[in-house]
């Protein structure tokens, strides 16, 4: 059977990426080194639970969810089946710090290869997925991806040389966003709201004051004075959050993240 997806590495990346891919179509293949996982997870998107060779064999593009340091050797086992194939797939990978040359490389030079750094937004369809591409991916073939991913959230093209500085604020990012949205709840229920009702308010408040940065255009600085009312209580908590250095750590969460990315590819 011929399929449009196939995703080697159903853990939670990967799941994530078969979650947003099962919305706009349902030939899918998935593998993992778990195979009640695969199944479990197969079943629950309408897609089939086959093995690694099927997958490397039938899959237009062919998804590759494992590991950074275990990349090679997957693509080392993957290299003569794509080598069967009468026309290569297109090999999309989100090992972090592996580049597409490396798995041009281990793939064969005649694969195409597109390199992804998602976040696991995509799950719910409000993703960031940025993405580099070899010289063998057409027109044609990278349309064909962004039609997979159609449903993952925002596609964005990117120069191979920044993607690890985009991923720390991308694909880091949410577990920040998490970090600062439970603190905010606690907030909340130390003032004497309940904690569903805090973690509700404070989730509302993130996604609709990120929603007012990409539909109005305007500086986050900008939206930030605008709510900040003269003597009011709104600039009150900035001053404290300035006070104990959450902009900063902010920044050094991000760069530091940006430096261990870079370091997974060496």
């Amino acid at each position: 059977m011929k399929y449009t997806f196939g995703l080697i590495g159903a853990g939670n990346m990967g799941g994530a990426i078969a979650r947003a891919v099962s919305r706009s179509l349902k030939d899918g293949a998935l593998v993992d080194r778990d195979p009640d996982r695969a199944a479990a997870l197969a079943a629950d998107l309408g897609f089939a639970a086959v093995s690694q060779e099927e997958a490397a064999l039938e899959s237009r593009y062919l998804f590759l969810g494992v590991k950074p340091h275990l990349a090679a050797g997957v693509l080392a086992e993957l290299a003569p089946v794509l080598a069967r194939r009468a026309a290569p797939p297109v090999l999309v990978s989100m090992a972090a710090g592996v580049t597409t040359g490396q798995l041009s490389a281990w793939a064969g030079p005649e694969v195409p290869v597109i390199r992804i750094m998602p976040n696991t937004p995509v799950a719910v369809g409000q993703g960031v997925v940025l993405y580099s591409k070899n010289e063998k991916v057409t027109p044609d073939l990278e349309e064909g991806f962004r039609a997979v991913m159609e449903k993952a959230g925002g596609l964005f093209p990117i120069d191979e040389a920044i993607i690890d500085a985009g991923t720390a604020v991308s694909g880091c990012g949410p577990a920040f966003a998490y970090l600062m949205l439970d603190a905010m709840a606690d907030g909340g229920v130390a003032c004497g709201l309940p904690r569903g009702d805090a973690v509700q308010f404070a989730a509302q408040t993130l996604m609709g004051a990120a929603q007012m940065v990409l539909e109005t255009g305007k500086h986050p600085a900008q939206l930030k004075n605008e709510v900040c009312s003269p003597g009011g209580s709104t600039i009150q908590g900035v001053r404290m959050l300035e006070q104990r250095g959450v902009p900063a750590a902010l920044m050094d969460a991000v760069i530091v993240s940006y430096e261990k990315s870079a370091a997974l590819g060496k």
